[in-house]
């Protein structure tokens, strides 16, 4: 049968990479004093389609159930999590999670992810532990090759709070400083505020490249609007730290937009320099718990492990052994993968079925007068 559109089997390394990225993050978020959570794979579709989400109901892979309310497939860890999180402690708490989201906008439906959140911490400190954090797992994965992109939220909402516009005319005005659609932020700011706000979110467009060169420009820029200058002190201090604590290249985007309406305040995102692709995103997101009734510091970050697994170059493979034995010999050939503890074994009936060059060694067990002789590259052992 089959599978339906978006879904797909995987195999061999793809399966191996990924599972060595879960395996990878275990450790680093376990060693940095993480705890795991989960949460059900299913949930109620209103968790993520309201007004503090923001998700579009059509992207979800959705159905009614028994009592005609709609369920969905996980699509987002961050909001699941905060509902688990809802009437928890006040105490600061980091949690890491590992698993699928599934939307149906996306090429895959499914997609793989682990994340961390962070909890009541003070804000500077949960921001620096989510970036250190990451830098550390990609890190043990021996990926280099990656920028950290600083932005914030509040840059593009102290312009958009003095114009008088629609929740529509907001989205799109969004989408068009996310494509960098200089054309249309100027006709859709100008015609419904003033040409000033509107130059400076045009001219806020091209406010990207490494900090030091694109903060120093706007400490001066923005000398008088005390608001903006405390964001522009904030990312120039997290940058900072960044750059101070290892070799990656640090940049920002002060016209960098939000794309979902939970997050408020520092946002930022990895991407691999070999494609531009992003490999983790996240940022600060305290609104999202108002849906609950709740008012808590949060900060978190979600890797994508089906983008991290292509980028494995596994070095240091153990070796791989052939085996080659008989129903006679199959229990002797078993008790010698001891010798072999850190190496591949495999154990075939005929060395006409494998591929040599597959194995850095191949092994016959013969049986001869009840006693055993191992040949391996035509030396001869004997075992009792």
């Amino acid at each position: 049968m089959l599978l339906p559109i978006g879904s797909q089997d995987d195999f061999g390394e793809t399966v191996t990479n990924r599972n060595f990225v879960f395996e990878t993050f275990r450790k680093v978020s376990t060693l940095r004093g993480y705890q795991e959570i989960s949460t059900p794979v299913v949930e109620y579709a209103n968790i993520f389609t309201n007004k503090h989400v923001g998700m579009s109901l059509q992207s979800l892979m959705k159905w009614f159930n028994s009592e005609g309310e709609i369920e969905v497939l996980r699509p987002d860890w961050t909001t699941a999590i905060a509902r688990a999180l809802t009437k928890h402690n006040k105490a600061p708490e980091k949690w890491a999670y590992q698993g699928s989201i599934f939307r149906n906008n996306k090429v895959g439906v499914e997609s793989r992810q682990v994340g961390i959140e962070i909890i009541n911490f003070p804000n500077f400190h949960g921001e620096c532990e989510c970036l250190l954090m990451a830098r550390n797992f990609l890190d043990e994965l021996t990926i280099n090759h990656y920028v950290i992109e600083l932005g914030h939220t509040g840059i593009f909402e102290y312009f958009i709070n003095q114009l008088d516009l629609s929740d529509e005319e907001i989205k799109a005005l969004q989408i068009a400083m996310h494509d960098k659609r200089k054309d249309k932020v100027y006709q859709l700011v100008a015609r419904n505020g003033t040409e000033h706000i509107a130059s400076e979110l045009v001219v806020l467009i091209d406010a990207f490249g490494p900090f030091e060169e694109v903060l120093n420009d706007y400490e001066i820029r923005w000398g008088n609007y005390p608001v903006l200058l405390k964001i522009v002190n904030h990312i120039k201090k997290l940058a900072e730290l960044l750059n101070e604590s290892g070799k990656v290249p640090v940049i920002v985007d002060l016209g960098m937009v939000k794309k979902l309406p939970y997050y408020s305040g520092i946002i930022f995102r990895g991407l691999l320099e070999e494609n531009g692709s992003t490999c983790f995103s996240g940022g600060r997101y305290d609104k999202l718990y108002d849906q609950f009734g709740e008012n808590k510091n949060a900060v978190g970050l979600g890797f994508d492990v089906d983008i991290l697994a292509k980028q494995l170059r596994i070095v240091n493979k153990p070796k791989r052994i052939c085996v080659i034995a008989s129903d006679e010999t199959l229990s002797y050939a078993e008790k010698i993968r001891k010798d072999y503890a850190d190496f591949i074994v495999e154990v075939f009936y005929d060395d006409e079925m494998i591929d040599k060059d597959n194995f850095q060694k191949v092994i016959y067990i013969l049986q001869k007068d009840g006693e055993y002789e191992v040949i391996e590259n035509e030396d001869m052992y004997r075992f009792n």
